[in-house]
């Protein structure tokens, strides 16, 4: 009798941990510093060095696994990425591969061949529950915040009130649902100063235009606010996104319903300012990596 988690400990953990080390070592960190940042030995990360620890090739040349193996190595030996958060995103990366039919799944099922003959869904995680759906909420905006921080000249499209970039659970109803950075981002000397990591229920403004969206059928569960400006919309204008304006001095949640009648297939929405308001644009997408790469886009 073998549990998935066999699988995870003995294939999936040694062949990641084998993947980081080579791109820890490729970027200059020394065999201690890897020992360091991945909490094993450095006669671990030798072994892992020398090709003495087996490692599965169907694990290392998953897509998902070599994404997210580059990404975490590139945020590891930067300092941008802690080694409790890629360990989250190692977690979240697990639970999707043990759902029925996946990489891991169909691992388990071969070391267990009478799994795949039971009548029932097999699934020994939940990837669904209330927890895995967070983890990923908060994984994909971190990605998101990454992207955006080391964007060069992204501080330039802060507005004076901040920029946040949020991003909510499949089933949002209220801004506790909708995860983003406490104190907003800032410009601080040219720079994009990002202040905390991202929680739910800390964005009040951007959150409040984001489920306005998806209320009126926006497929759209990520948004980021940036300074207005007419060419930044042209810009958006031509890398394919549907802009619609909106008057947010009244009622948000009207305003953008009327806005999103008219342009059922907008990915832009902005308002051009009043009394006491900054104009702004609020860029929407699928996910918070989206957002951040359509911003990205404009630099």
């Amino acid at each position: 009798m073998q549990f998935v988690e066999e699988i995870v400990v003995d294939e999936f953990l040694p062949t990641v941990r084998s993947l980081l080390a080579g791109e820890l070592r490729e970027r200059g960190l020394t065999q201690s510093q890897v020992a360091e940042v991945l909490g094993i030995s450095q006669s671990a990360v030798s072994k892992y060095a020398h090709g003495e620890v087996a490692t599965n090739d169907r694990i290392a040349d998953d897509e998902r696994v070599e994404a997210l193996v580059a990404e975490l190595a590139e945020g590891l030996a930067s300092g941008a990425v802690s080694p409790v958060q890629a360990l989250i995103e190692i977690e979240v990366l697990i639970r999707d591969l043990e759902s029925g039919g996946d990489l891991l799944a169909q691992l388990h099922e071969e070391a267990v061949p009478e799994l795949a003959d039971h009548s029932a869904s097999f699934r020994v995680h939940d990837p669904e529950s209330d927890l895995r759906t967070s983890e990923r909420v908060l994984s994909s905006l971190r990605r998101g915040l990454r992207i955006l921080e080391t964007a060069s000249g992204f501080a330039s499209l802060i507005p004076a009130v901040g920029s946040n970039l949020v991003a909510c659970t499949p089933d949002a109803e209220d801004v506790d649902d909708v995860a983003g950075v406490p104190g907003r981002i800032f410009d601080v000397k040219g720079q994009a100063s990002i202040p905390a990591d991202p929680e739910f229920g800390v964005s009040e403004h951007v959150a409040t235009v984001l489920l306005a969206a998806r209320e009126n059928g926006a497929d759209v569960s990520a948004a980021v606010n940036i300074r207005y400006d007419e060419d930044l919309l042209e810009a958006l204008d031509d890398h394919g996104n549907v802009t619609a304006e909106f008057d947010e001095s009244g009622d948000i949640a009207e305003s953008i319903a009327d806005a999103l009648e008219a342009e059922p297939e907008a990915t832009v929405l902005y308002q051009t300012g009043g009394m006491g308001i900054e104009p702004l644009i609020y860029v929407l997408g699928t996910d918070a990596e989206s957002v951040a790469d359509a911003v990205r886009e404009l630099l």
